[in-house]
């Protein structure tokens, strides 16, 4: 390999021979770049690189992004604000479930093995609702990921979120980033203590308000909040509060877009679903290079690109990348450089776009002269059309068993030791626990009859034998399960066959389930 400070004439000195192929060092777009052409790129300050970086860890450079205005900052401004006011706000809200049910819209009841949102609750034998909402989930992710890049990271994502809340409070205490910048170099003193104190106090404040909400969830939220400031209330929260705390503190407050770039494995899932058709943030550089200064660029248009090389799309970023190197791990497409340089072309009269929204294919197809492709055309493409499809239909299903599910469950456990009895009129008995679940939020009645046994009766502890009976009515309380012991007696022919258990609710609804059990006999009857 030849060095790129070689003086022969002629000799491009920016590009570094490999192999015989020619391998610039310049920073750019991956936008237009032919396959392998940077293996060695630099920060437009330094050098170019003449091999590899040696380094495995590099400490971390404080990011100090500058405040900026525009559609994505305000978007990104709505999207924070309706994220929080949902995580603080929801465990207040009530909802009227009757007096037999909890009055907390949203409750993960675990004493009671019940999940509530809204006017849906959910039972642990239905917790394939919950499996069909992470699934769809998963499935969103990659819709959004494929169709938009990184959006989630960039706007909704829990660490991008209370990062950019805490760099408001940042701005709010400190100023905006050269007060910041400043304000980190200058040495500890008691101005430099009390700005530092004060900020750490609101960090602490929005941390424990946010390891708090979070158990509000799990029990009745007035209640656990009253018990929790008297010292009343588990161990369990108190320590769940103070990891959640501990974590948004470390990890929103002083990690920030360490967590991104080098904790979280979804960028890594994420690089492998994009592909050249996916919106992302891109600098068109084959619009924007030669970079050079206004002043430069007004002395010699013609040799020189849009780019003033003024570095606001570097200030605005929240991982402190410049995304004129092309598409990099740590860029989590939340837009602000798009704010940044679309301000900086409006004030040197230069079209908007030169950092836009865009696929790689049609940033190659606009470099070669064709016109720019409309974003939304990149959305309808098969393969975001099938993952749309897909969620979709997940979707679908789970509010049609929502719909038709019932809210009457029956439950039947056979006694297999002994398996029967022989009466001592010669009749044969089996035993059998059944659980009656009603799902309703008022006590109903239900009764239980014997379908498919010929002569069968059946009676409980409760009831004596001699008024057993084919079917039995009972009050199963609101919400709750409710434990038979029931005994059934059929004749002395008898087989061992199979019958059915049939539950009706006694009511307007006539909600009805059946289970199939056996009835066991000595061989051949008695």
């Amino acid at each position: 390999m030849s060095s790129p400070d070689t003086t022969d004439e002629g000799r491009d000195r920016a590009v570094v021979l490999e192999d015989g192929v020619a391998k610039t060092n310049d920073p750019v777009s991956s936008a237009i770049a032919q396959p392998g052409a940077t293996t060695r790129r630099h920060e437009p300050g330094e050098p170019p690189r003449t091999q590899l970086p040696e380094k495995l860890y590099e400490k971390r450079k404080a990011v100090h992004n500058k405040r900026i205005d525009g559609p994505f900052r305000r978007f990104k401004w709505f999207v924070m604000f309706v994220t929080l006011a949902i995580y603080y706000g929801t465990p207040w809200i009530r909802w009227d479930r009757g007096p037999f049910a909890p009055d907390q819209a949203v409750l993960v009841d675990l004493a009671n093995r019940r999940f509530y949102m809204f006017g849906i609750e959910i039972w642990p034998h239905e917790f394939y609702f919950v499996a069909g909402l992470l699934i769809m989930a998963g499935i969103g992710l990659f819709l959004v990921t494929s169709a938009v890049g990184r959006a989630w990271c960039g706007y909704a994502c829990p660490q991008t979120v209370w990062t950019d809340l805490f760099q408001h409070i940042d701005r709010f205490v400190d100023g905006d980033r050269n007060a910041r910048a400043r304000l980190d170099k200058a040495p500890w003193g008691p101005k430099k203590i009390a700005r530092r104190g004060f900020k750490w106090s609101i960090y602490l404040i929005i941390s424990l308000a946010t390891g708090g909400a979070w158990i509000l969830y799990f029990a009745d939220a007035p209640t656990l909040f009253g018990d929790f400031f008297s010292g009343q209330a588990a161990p369990v929260a108190y320590i769940t509060v103070g990891i959640l705390t501990l974590t948004t503190f470390t990890l929103g407050g002083f990690m920030r877009e360490q967590v991104c770039i080098y904790m979280c494995p979804w960028p890594r899932i994420q690089t492998a679903m994009l592909d050249e058709k996916s919106l992302i943030v891109t600098y068109k550089d084959w619009r924007g290079e030669p970079r050079g200064s206004l002043k430069k660029a007004k002395r010699d248009p013609e040799h020189f690109g849009d780019c003033i090389d003024c570095n606001q799309c570097v200030a605005v970023c929240p991982t402190g990348i410049d995304i004129r190197e092309g598409p990099q791990i740590g860029c989590i497409t939340c837009a602000l450089c798009i704010d940044a340089c679309d301000r900086v072309m409006k004030d040197i009269g230069r079209p908007r776009g030169l950092i836009d929204y865009a696929t790689l294919e049609a940033s190659r197809e606009e470099a070669q002269g064709h016109p720019a492709q409309p974003a939304w055309k990149a959305l309808l493409r098969p393969r975001t059309l099938v993952y749309f499809g897909v969620w979709a239909g997940i979707g679908a299903g789970l509010l049609f068993a929502l719909g038709t599910r019932s809210h009457t469950d029956l439950t039947v456990s056979p006694d297999r030791n002994p398996p029967f009895m022989l009466m001592s009129d010669g009749s044969i008995r089996n035993s059998y626990t059944l659980k009656l679940r009603n799902m309703e939020s008022r006590p109903r009645e239900m009764e239980v009859a014997i379908e498919g046994l010929p002569g069968a009766r059946m009676w409980t502890d409760m009831l004596n034998a001699r008024d057993a009976a084919p079917s039995l009515t009972f009050n199963v309380p609101a919400d709750q399960i409710r434990t038979v012991r029931a005994y059934v007696v059929a004749p002395s022919d008898t087989i061992s066959s199979e019958f059915t258990f049939r539950l009706t609710s006694v009511d307007e609804q006539r909600e009805t389930d059946g289970v199939e059990t056996r009835f066991d006999a000595p061989a051949g009857g008695s």
